[in-house]
């Protein structure tokens, strides 16, 4: 039985990965110094191979002993102070944790000679596209216009371009559309999340810049590829970057509130003219379809019915309570 180090596990990607990995037969070892809270770890709490391990990645004897302690074949590096907001609230912890431990984590883990290192990164690393008329891919120039981005390009570099590409070390980075959807760490702070919350529960929502594209994607199938990343064949992945998603699931701001109104005929909608925005890219993921063949399970109108549902069942006490947001 292979081992899954999963750092960040009781976050909104890592809860239901962690669950998802043991359930097709990993064992997964989580760390996560709980910022958030650890009641998403709960469904998998004691657990046949599951183990937890609090503590701060930015450590190194930490990592070390979480090393020493567990025979750790694969990494999953999820841990990051998550979405251009957080990383703008608090850039030195943001540089410290997104880009010094990300390196850091890299290092020891090609010194203990780890096989797969999954590596989340971010969509977002595109900022703008140059053509309006064309969808950008892996291979398109990477414009970062936020913290958060520009240090997911800067590990990225770092893997792709300046690692000695030998020994069994294989290492793939996973630029990831924007989530949505249930976890069980949730979050509100999220596009589809926050709009079908918002007008389930009667308010007006405030939209700004509705005409800009973003791609959206399933948390649930964010498991799904990350354990192809694991399991596809090494001359596919090594080395290798793949976005996350599906090129049918690219949506203006304007298409999700349409989604929500096909429930919510009556939603208050006010849209707010916004003529610039640095984010605006519509991706192609015709690359991890292809070579992975990966295809998505939910589609945007499938996490807006499942939010809403969550919403008019009353399921949470509050959903505003600030636990829900990474700010």
């Amino acid at each position: 039985m292979e081992t899954v180090l999963v750092t960040g596990g009781a976050g909104y990607v890592g809860s239901p990965l962690i669950s998802y990995l043991l359930d097709t037969g990993y064992r997964v070892v989580v760390i996560d110094k709980l910022s958030f809270g650890g009641e998403s770890l709960v469904h998998v709490w004691g657990r046949k191979n599951f183990a937890f391990i609090r503590g701060d990645i930015c450590s190194p004897d930490f990592l070390s002993q979480v090393f020493d302690r567990y025979p750790i074949d694969h990494v999953v590096h999820l841990a990051a102070i998550v979405g251009d907001p957080a990383c703008e609230k608090q850039p030195e912890l943001a540089r410290k944790v997104n880009y010094e431990a990300s390196l850091m984590l890299l290092d020891i883990a090609i010194d203990r000679k780890i096989d797969r290192f999954i590596f989340a990164s971010t969509c977002s690393n595109y900022g703008k596209m140059s053509d309006p008329d064309r969808y950008v891919d892996e291979s398109s120039p990477l414009a970062p216009v936020s913290l958060y981005a520009e240090l997911k390009v800067h590990v990225e570099d770092v893997i792709l371009n300046r690692l000695a590409r030998n020994g069994k070390f294989c290492p793939v980075c996973l630029r990831f559309s924007t989530v949505y959807g249930i976890s069980p760490r949730m979050r509100f702070d999220l596009t589809v999340n926050e709009f079908t919350k918002d007008l389930s529960l009667g308010r007006e929502l405030l939209v700004y810049g509705e005409q800009f594209w973003r791609p959206y994607c399933h948390v649930q199938d964010f498991s799904r590829a990350i354990r192809l990343a694991l399991t596809s064949a090494e001359d596919k992945v090594a080395f290798n970057v793949y976005n996350v998603g599906s090129t049918a699931e690219n949506y203006r701001k304007s298409m999700i509130i349409e989604e929500i109104e096909k429930l919510i005929p009556n939603a208050k909608v006010r849209y707010v003219a916004k003529e610039e925005d640095p984010r605006d890219y519509r991706v192609s993921f015709e690359k991890i379809a292809s070579d992975l063949g990966f295809n998505i399970s939910k589609r945007v109108p499938d996490g807006i019915r499942e939010i809403k549902k969550l919403i008019d069942d009353r399921v949470l006490k509050d959903p505003d309570e600030s636990r829900y947001r990474n700010i």
